[in-house]
């Protein structure tokens, strides 16, 4: 009696632990990181009262616990939530509650805050990935015939090589026919493409940043004229975890964040773009106001890197498909404004294309080479042809099977070097370049 009274405990235990573990839809997941707070992201099936909890690691007995928040389904059942009893250069633990009940995983759990070193040290070395495509199947709103996605080991292959954070570069989920009318079915999409299996580990201890491209924005190739481009941008602020939006106040995505002595700059290429096909007016991708809110803040950085993160490539010299050469007076003002203000250490980072490759533009010898660093596709369809015509390309860089980076920064202050380093699905080294922050200066 006694035996089959404790049996059934432990079987009524189990359901509930069950129950409260079938209350996560995806995540955890690390947002931004400061070196006083970071953001945690989590999404529950249902309606839920959520919290997180963390200690400095190794340091369970002090712990810290952020506020509490009731996911709605006005809300994807979404929690964000901000860890801010954090001091820089730390490790931390954490763990989520649902409804009280804490949620195991069987994979790390942790979060880092940023290091102070300004005038103590030299800047701490960085790594982090980027890429961008990602496509995640669901039959029945698939296009028919073979599935578009593919290799989805490569998140695995990502956690694996264990980022201080990643850069999504657009298209990092793909919104179907069904989707993209509808505020219903944008939260849809995105809640399933971030609950696919292979991804909550990478999720769980990376911090994300992301930008967007026409995928995540709406239809394939889609402009200004999107009439859900409010929806979408509301949903995309929702699911991912960047410290600021919409930094010029127009609306869209724009925002920045800095790691270390590295500044980034995220671009949004759908919000205020003009029609592929409409030749009448004056044509643009990113807008004169974002171009001189970039301009401005890329000329107050101090960062001896400035990465420009953007949907689209930028350094191609083929007006196709589209790349920022089909909009050439805007490209021009962008790359003259650059020039003109004689801002240094700027690369370019993208998505888009569906394949990877490095190009190099130097205009004379009293200018540093401008870089474009297209990282495609993570798991969508892979194409290299598209890249042929570009002569500003490194053929040697070019891949045609998805793939991802890895970027390291190192080196004393004055003299950082950035690897710059592409891997396969499985995680195998395909490529490796290095440019030394000297070398993208100008000539006195």
């Amino acid at each position: 009696m006694k035996k089959q009274f404790l049996t059934t405990c432990i079987a009524l235990f189990s359901s509930l632990l069950l129950l409260s573990q079938d209350l996560i839809q995806s995540g955890p997941m690390l947002g931004y990181s400061t070196m006083k707070e970071a953001l945690l992201w989590v999404q529950t099936t249902e309606s839920a009262k959520v919290h997180f909890e963390y200690y400095e690691k190794g340091n369970s007995k002090q712990r810290f616990k952020t506020e509490v928040l009731q996911t709605s389904s006005k809300n994807g059942f979404v929690a964000k939530l901000v860890a801010d009893q954090i001091q820089p250069g730390r490790i931390y633990n954490y763990e989520v509650f649902v409804n009280g009940k804490r949620i195991k995983r069987d994979y790390p759990m942790e979060f880092q805050s940023q290091t102070l070193w300004q005038w103590r040290t030299d800047p701490p070395e960085v790594n982090f990935a980027i890429g961008s495509c990602n496509y995640v199947n669901e039959p029945g709103l698939d296009r028919p015939g073979k599935p578009y996605g593919t290799n989805h080991q490569i998140f695995e292959s990502i956690n694996q090589k264990n980022p201080d954070f990643m850069v999504w570069l657009g298209d990092n989920t793909y919104l179907r026919v069904a989707d993209w009318n509808s505020r219903t079915g944008i939260i849809h999409r995105h809640t399933h493409s971030r609950s696919l299996k292979e991804v909550q580990p990478l999720l769980a201890s990376t911090h994300h940043y992301a930008i967007w491209d026409d995928h995540d924005f709406g239809p394939n190739d889609s402009d200004g004229s999107f009439a859900m481009k409010k929806t979408t941008s509301e949903i995309f602020k929702l699911f991912w975890g960047n410290p600021n939006y919409d930094v010029i106040n127009g609306g869209g995505i724009t925002g920045s964040f800095d790691w270390a002595d590295l500044q980034f700059f995220l671009l949004d290429n759908r919000y205020y773009r003009t029609s592929n096909r409409n030749k009448t007016d004056k044509r643009q991708i990113l807008g004169k106001e974002q171009i001189d809110w970039l301009i401005n803040a890329l000329a107050s950085s101090r960062a001896p890197f400035k990465f420009v993160c953007i949907g689209g490539q930028v350094i191609n010299s083929e007006a196709i498909f589209e790349n920022y050469a089909t909009f050439p007076e805007e490209r021009n003002y962008l790359l003259e404004r650059i020039r003109e203000a004689r801002i240094e250490g700027v690369i370019f980072l993208d998505g888009d294309r569906h394949h990877t490759a490095l190009s190099k533009m130097q205009e004379s010898s009293r200018v540093y080479p401008l870089y474009d660093l297209t990282c495609s596709a993570l798991t969508s369809g892979v194409n290299k042809d598209k890249e042929k015509y570009n002569a500003y390309r490194m053929p040697e860089t070019i891949v045609g099977e998805h793939n991802f980076g890895m970027l390291n920064v190192s080196g004393p202050r004055n003299n950082r070097v950035l690897k710059m380093t592409i891997y396969n699905a499985d995680g195998k080294e395909l490529w490796s370049k290095e440019i030394k922050a000297s070398d993208l200066r100008y000539k006195s």
